[in-house]
């Protein structure tokens, strides 16, 4: 079931596994590990807000993180993995077909880079994709962040970064606002 707006937090619990379901397709990505994570906590848990859920789910991904198992470990980059690589042309969530659309090249050159930089970032870090808070943000800086994450090499660092990089409600519109810059 697709949802195209977000309903009240305070009425989640109350309702079915498929509508609470895609809730959370709707804040993050698409993704069964991440229903298999956190839909019992959309069920049992009530919200005062959106954000608070999103934290809530944020410590969920930081405990697994943190977690020396390597399941956890797997289990998570699914999760932070779900993400589409920045600059894609085939885009699952609606939310993420906006986000890509900040990203377009002004130049072919610059596509290539990106293709180029995210393969480098994802040979780097098994498992994840690159997630950033563009908001309006130069390609170019965003391109020049990636390479000095991909030099910093530090992957427990960028699962941390990952899940930070986590959305958002604007509590006046009581609208999601993208993780990612709206990317």
């Amino acid at each position: 079931m697709a949802l195209n707006c977000l309903p009240q937090v305070s009425n989640i619990p109350g309702r079915a596994s498929s509508e609470r379901i895609a809730i959370l397709d709707l804040l993050f990505e698409p993704c069964q590990q991440l229903h298999t994570l956190s839909l019992g906590i959309l069920r049992d848990q009530s919200f005062t807000s959106y954000n608070d859920l999103i934290a809530t789910i944020g410590v969920q991904l930081t405990d697994l993180a943190e977690s020396h198992s390597t399941s956890d470990t797997a289990w998570l980059e699914k999760i932070l993995g779900a993400h589409p690589r920045l600059g894609e042309k085939r885009v699952e969530s609606v939310q993420s077909r906006a986000e890509q659309v900040q990203l377009k090249a002004t130049e072919a050159s610059q596509e290539t880079v990106l293709m180029t930089l995210n393969e480098e970032y994802e040979q780097s870090f098994p498992g994840l994709r690159y997630v950033v808070f563009v908001n309006g943000r130069d390609r170019s800086l965003i391109m020049d962040d990636m390479r000095a994450r991909i030099k910093r090499g530090d992957i427990k660092l960028e699962r941390l970064e990952a899940i930070k990089v986590g959305p958002s409600v604007d509590r006046k519109n009581k609208k999601l606002i993208s993780p990612k810059g709206n990317v």
